[in-house]
């Protein structure tokens, strides 16, 4: 596994443990998306969501935003809260200790 990969992962923890714990469904995250041509794409089925995003070539602030906005979309969540749901997941990547 490569560094990138091994950040993908532990930022998924991280944002998982945060929006869990801020009583959000947390999709799956997985890497390439399927769809041709896309920076991410967000699958949604009847309990679940998958967020898929591009891994190479890209910024690393690209694919955590990536993966925070597939959060937001995947939970539906309203201008309002998905602003403060937002900054609470950039803390949780950024530190991991502050995602309580």
């Amino acid at each position: 596994m490569d560094t990138t990969t091994l950040r993908f992962a532990e930022a998924a923890r991280s944002l998982g443990m945060a929006a869990r714990l801020r009583g959000l469904q947390v999709p799956t995250f997985r890497s390439p998306p399927g769809i041709a041509d896309v920076q991410r794409s967000i699958r949604r089925r009847e309990q679940s969501s998958t967020v898929a995003v591009v891994l190479k070539g890209r910024p690393w602030a690209a694919v955590v935003a990536d993966m925070i906005e597939g959060i937001l979309v995947a939970n539906r969540l309203d201008n309002g809260r998905a602003d403060t749901v937002r900054s609470a997941l950039w803390l949780a990547v950024e530190d991991p200790a502050l995602a309580a």
